[in-house]
């Protein structure tokens, strides 16, 4: 029978042991976590902060308000700069009027809400000297994107999915790369992670609405396709492993 000890450990060393073979972070990185405050995020909260004292890492938490959701977006905010506070850590709260974003440059709330979250979370990172900006996608994120872009119609790059690692920005000297270090587990796995070890979280309802066709993925497609192929997920991984080297991103 599990216990909150097997289940923690078991995450770790699967996170741990992919971040040493992609090189996601090293002992010393000062880096920005993105905590929007929904179970994923802080799962990656607590994982580093589980981290930080063995491997020397300096953290730095960042939430992005998108002003889509009212007194409930508020209330995320407040959230997470208590949950850092918490775990004995700085925050920054930042925020976009992501609407008055999309009717300007004429892009979907989805497009704005990406481009103005990977903005402030770059203007943080330098301020804060962090070289890594870290999100929460896990595999089955990977495996939404993929069929998604597949639905979509995709170049081969498509097949990429998510990248562990990519360059954010750069301002002189300086650079800052996106990792995603929960890749390597599944949503399932961070959902038992969070209940084993009693973490609180927040919800955001609008993503349960499958009008739009992430969503749709996520709730009713990929439960569908995994029935039929458990190991889709890990599939999709290998064949974007396999792609990587040849295709340009």
């Amino acid at each position: 029978m599990k216990d909150r000890k097997a289940v923690t450990l078991q995450l770790w060393n699967r996170v741990n042991a992919n971040a040493r073979r992609r090189g996601l972070f090293r002992d010393g990185d000062a880096i920005l976590l993105a905590v929007s405050g929904g179970p994923d995020s802080v799962a990656l909260l607590d994982y580093f902060a589980g981290q930080a004292r063995a491997h020397r890492l300096r953290l730095h938490v960042c939430h992005v308000n998108h002003k889509l959701r009212g007194r409930l977006a508020d209330a995320d905010a407040a959230f997470v700069k208590k949950l850092a506070a918490g775990y004995g850590l700085p925050s920054s709260i930042l925020s976009a009027d992501v609407r008055a974003l999309a009717k300007k440059h004429g892009n979907s709330v989805e497009h704005a809400a990406r481009n103005a979250r990977y903005r402030l979370l770059s203007a943080a990172a330098l301020k804060q000297k962090c070289s890594l900006v870290a999100t929460a996608h896990h595999a089955d994120d990977h495996a939404e994107t993929i069929i998604l872009n597949l639905l979509r119609g995709t170049e081969p790059k498509g097949l990429l999915g998510i990248p562990e690692k990519r360059e954010l920005c750069r301002k002189g000297k300086a650079r800052v790369d996106l990792v995603r270090p929960l890749l390597a587990v599944s949503r399932r796995e961070i959902e038992e992670y969070i209940k084993f070890n009693a973490l609180p979280s927040r919800k955001d309802h609008t993503n349960d609405d499958e009008h739009y066709t992430r969503n749709w993925i996520r709730k009713t497609l990929l439960p569908l396709m995994l029935k039929k192929q458990p190991r889709l997920r890990e599939h999709l991984a290998e064949l974007s492993a396999k792609l990587s080297p040849l295709l340009p991103r």
